[in-house]
């Protein structure tokens, strides 16, 4: 059967055990009925709001990275939205004014921070049964927030910096965010759409226990992910997913070319499809080397940086690397990322990094 729509689902900052957790049935009961990824796992969130990425984007890493289907985000590329036609209609519906970076493109954007997640579901549903809306992007905000809120709110209640603790309105807010899917369902079935509308449903990113999503958290980096829909197997667990891949494979599924097609990008992953009746092919699982070579960077580079107070060599082998006179590239850190793209291919940044993080690490260990 033909896939008439494709709706992604968002739900902001969604921690990769929310659905067994808090039983969240919705969800649930599309993963059995689709195929589902526990772990799906995405860049560092990280959200600089200076310097050249900050310019360009408004929001954290996995956003721009989920719409343009690649690890080299720079000005120019082409985002998800892009790969549809002119009498294609795409839309993005949101209640935050924080991903406008990425809704260039989009025929019809709604971002009305006053919208409570409720409100947002509702105003999808009257689009979808107006117009002929090939793609949409729903975006609830709500549980990222209230994760965010309890790091540093509420010192006297038992969820103060735990997402699961006794009356968390981050859990609170999940619970909530699988019942809007669930009225979002019960839509489509009414309108007997649910046969023909591809649904994703996924997270932009993970959630600390503590809240949040700090980089160094490996939770900040995972979510669960689930595909439903036309030419998609049911009842099938695939051990490893990237958010990378999420754009590439749906529009492969629509047969269409990706957004982008460079060093940087993710896969089509044909192991969502029933037709496909091999094992899941051995992922590269390159952005979780990354992120787990960037934790290394960071924690390296602060150990380094206390030697120097009592040794200044130790100062100058960090300024030698940022300048790249110990090695032909920089490590591609965080505050590099819209440099990454010089690597040219993902294998190769791996590759300059785990070269650096080497010396690194014999720094360390002749001190």
């Amino acid at each position: 059967m033909n896939i008439e729509r494709v709706i992604v689902f968002i739900i902001d900052g969604m921690h990769w055990q929310a659905p067994s957790l808090l039983g969240m049935n919705n969800y649930n009961a599309l993963a059995a009925d689709g195929t589902s990824i526990e772990q799906s796992c995405m860049i560092v969130p990280h959200h600089p709001t200076v310097g050249e990425y900050g310019q360009l984007h408004s929001t954290s890493f996995p956003n721009p990275v989920l719409q343009e289907g690649t690890i080299f985000v720079k000005k120019g590329n082409r985002m998800l939205q892009d790969v549809f036609g002119p009498d294609e209609l795409t839309a993005f519906m949101a209640n935050s004014k924080a991903y406008e970076s990425v809704t260039r493109g989009f025929d019809i954007c709604e971002q009305y921070p006053g919208h409570s997640d409720e409100k947002l579901v509702k105003r999808s549903m009257e689009l979808l049964d107006e117009l002929p809306v090939r793609y949409m992007r729903i975006h609830l905000q709500t549980p990222g927030n209230e994760g965010r809120y309890l790091t540093m709110t509420s010192p006297d209640k038992p969820y103060y910096r735990n997402i699961w603790g006794e009356g968390s309105p981050y859990a609170a807010a999940l619970t909530e965010a699988d019942r809007h899917l669930g009225v979002l369902i019960s839509f489509l079935d009414k309108k007997r759409w649910m046969q023909n509308t591809l649904l994703i449903v996924t997270g932009d990113h993970g959630q600390s226990v503590k809240g949040w999503h700090p980089v160094i958290d490996k939770d900040s980096s995972l979510t669960p992910l689930l595909f439903h829909g036309p030419s998609i197997a049911r009842n099938r667990a695939l051990p490893y997913f990237e958010h990378t891949d999420i754009s590439p494979t749906i529009a492969a599924l629509l047969q269409k070319e990706p957004p982008n097609k460079d060093g940087g990008s993710g896969l089509f992953i044909e192991s969502v499809m029933e037709t496909c009746n091999q094992p899941f092919d051995e992922h590269p699982r390159y952005i979780e080397t990354i992120n787990k070579q960037l934790n290394e960077y960071n924690a390296l580079r602060a150990r380094i940086l206390i030697q120097a107070e009592a040794d200044s060599y130790y100062s100058s082998f960090l300024t030698y690397l940022e300048n790249e006179l110990l090695t032909p590239e920089p490590f591609y850190h965080q505050d590099r990322f819209s440099e990454w793209y010089r690597a040219g291919s993902t294998r190769h940044l791996v590759e300059v990094n785990q070269g650096i993080l080497e010396k690194m690490r014999q720094e360390v260990t002749i001190h």
